[in-house]
């Protein structure tokens, strides 16, 4: 069994380096949306520190492992917001950590409906060590380290209100070849677009609903779609579920400890052939946030 699982290990990160580098995903993407879309920067009317702890496929060697953090916030008056954000990527042989700054500007459209462009910028360090693959058994000389850096630049849009909201973006719209030019090796870390909406229900004075939508193209990956739905209970408790299309199906549990601070938690369970090596994937969330000219007290959104 550990032999037939190493081949699985191998083939896959062989796959990985051989082809494509992909963005990190997130189940709670939503408590974390500056991630993918810059024009979210400042869009809470906050300053804003978010951190998430991701470990996937728990029991599978060499699994994905993500560690992001991110700061946003709105400067002034005048509809501006600005964002920084570092991500660390993990899988097998390859570790890839980003560093990005976010500007963003939202216009008044109507009396509720608020619209926001945003762009980024910043930089990704990809390095693959090719003797984490076991060279006993690839043994192949074209299997080169890679150590690159690549430059990131991404945009988005983002409408809003206070109980709706639709995204549109690419976090890093440039196509970079990581190529060894004494070997074959090579990643190519292709460009990612998301779109993102959801819409927030009054069921009665202390429940609410709010039902998600992301979907991501990537070129020559299939479409994936994320749909949750969570529940906010008296604006403390969420409890949640989502559905990764022909991927997972996940948990999600999150508490508002207090009005500046709120912690998530989300399991995944595997619905692939994948599931039946791995104990599923873990997601930590943490959020505090810190008044501001803007808005002069925290008043929890669920968005």
């Amino acid at each position: 069994m550990r032999s037939r699982i190493l081949v699985v290990v191998i083939g896959i990160f062989v796959g990985v380096v051989a082809h494509a580098q992909q963005d990190s995903q997130y189940t709670q993407y939503m408590y974390n949306t500056i991630t993918i879309n810059p024009a979210y920067a400042g869009s809470r009317g906050l300053l804003g520190l978010n951190g998430i702890y991701r470990s996937q496929w728990i029991g599978f060697e060499g699994a994905p492992e993500t560690l992001a953090f991110s700061m946003n916030s709105p400067i002034g008056r005048g509809g501006l917001g600005a964002g920084l954000s570092f991500t660390s990527d993990k899988v097998g042989p390859s570790s890839e950590n980003m560093v990005a700054a976010d500007i963003s500007y939202t216009i008044q459209t109507s009396d509720r409906v608020k619209l926001s462009f945003g762009i980024k910028a910043g930089f990704s360090s990809l390095d693959v060590d090719m003797d984490k693959l076991n060279p006993e058994e690839i043994n192949d000389p074209g299997m080169q380290d890679i150590n690159r850096t690549a430059p990131v630049i991404g945009a988005g849009a983002y409408l809003h209100t206070n109980k709706w909201y639709i995204g549109l973006s690419s976090p890093n719209f440039l196509e970079t070849n990581h190529y060894d030019d004494v070997s074959v090796s090579s990643v190519t870390e292709k460009a990612h677009f998301y779109l993102i909406g959801g819409y927030v229900f009054d069921l009665n004075s202390s429940l609410k609903l709010k039902p998600a939508v992301l979907t991501k193209a990537v070129v020559g990956a299939p479409l994936a779609v994320d749909v949750s739905a969570n529940l906010l209970f008296n604006d403390r408790f969420t409890l949640g579920a989502a559905y990764r299309w022909d991927a997972a199906v996940s948990g999600l549990l999150g508490f508002q400890v207090t009005d500046r601070l709120m912690l998530g938690y989300a399991y995944d369970y595997d619905t692939t052939e994948l599931g039946n090596y791995n104990q599923g994937s873990h997601e930590i969330f943490l959020r505090f946030e810190l008044n501001t000219i803007i808005r002069n007290t925290v008043n929890p959104r669920f968005f």
